[in-house]
């Protein structure tokens, strides 16, 4: 992290404490404002942050926006980009520490519905913990646009199961027993019932088969998915950019 803010040329900036400001969304359009001149610098910056959001979850939502904007970046791009190095700079001593506990893996999940100002798609995310700390996050803009904001949340919560599968399959390797149910926490009840309903109906019968997949592994008894209110929803971290005092309770 030193390294980047050396290359950079952000060692003595001022710090902040969001790494994206509240009003970036307005300003991340593919038409707002002047197109960086050059270029050459903002996309190694992106490279090395995506590489930091390996070990920082805090970050994962900003470099994710950021990087969707790497063919032809704007002066607003770079300004956040900046403004992410003087978080970076701030909280420089900050990791995940993990400590001996009971081995149960949960997850949260959540959904920026119609997030994006250029295309209208979603922004899926989810993260996973293992005791003390999360050990997989995501933070993701969907390929299609959601009709709904039930159908945005029911195929977040299906990239969701899919991840559940790999780590369920890895601690089962490396512990050598089954895992209990893994307990997925969202914020919307239409997801869940969608899950646990094989009924089709309107709101539902458009929905891909293959985002489906959640609603088997509800039946097998692997996932369960409960609710969670908006105000505890640790996942809102990486889905949209948060004030000072929700991000750092989160």
């Amino acid at each position: 992290m030193v390294k980047i803010l050396e290359r950079f040329d952000m060692v003595d900036c001022k710090p902040v404490t969001t790494p994206m400001e509240l009003n970036f969304k307005k300003l991340s359009g593919s038409v707002v404002g002047p197109v960086l001149g050059n270029a050459t610098e903002y996309r190694p910056l992106i490279g090395a942050l995506m590489f930091l959001v390996n070990s920082r979850p805090d970050i994962c939502f900003a470099v994710n926006t950021l990087s969707q904007h790497m063919v032809e970046p704007h002066h607003s791009h770079w300004i956040g980009a900046k403004n992410l190095l003087r978080y970076l700079h701030g909280t420089i001593t900050h990791g995940l520490r993990y400590t001996v506990g009971n081995v149960r893996v949960h997850g949260y999940t959540d959904t920026d519905w119609a997030g994006s100002v250029v295309d209208r798609k979603s922004t899926s995310e989810c993260c996973f913990s293992l005791g003390s700390a999360s050990i997989s996050w995501m933070s993701r803009k969907q390929k299609l646009v959601a009709l709904s904001i039930a159908k945005a949340e029911y195929i977040d919560a299906s990239m969701a199961s899919c991840e559940v599968v790999l780590l369920r399959k890895l601690f089962s390797e490396l512990f050598g027993y089954t895992l209990y149910t893994t307990v997925i926490l969202c914020d919307t009840q239409s997801g869940i019932c969608l899950s646990e309903n094989p009924v089709f109906h309107d709101h539902s019968k458009h929905i891909d088969i293959r985002y489906h997949f959640i609603r088997d592994m509800v039946q097998r008894g692997e996932i369960r998915l409960h609710h969670i209110g908006t105000d505890e929803q640790v996942a809102n971290i990486l889905t949209k950019p948060l004030g000072k005092v929700k991000f750092l309770n989160f």
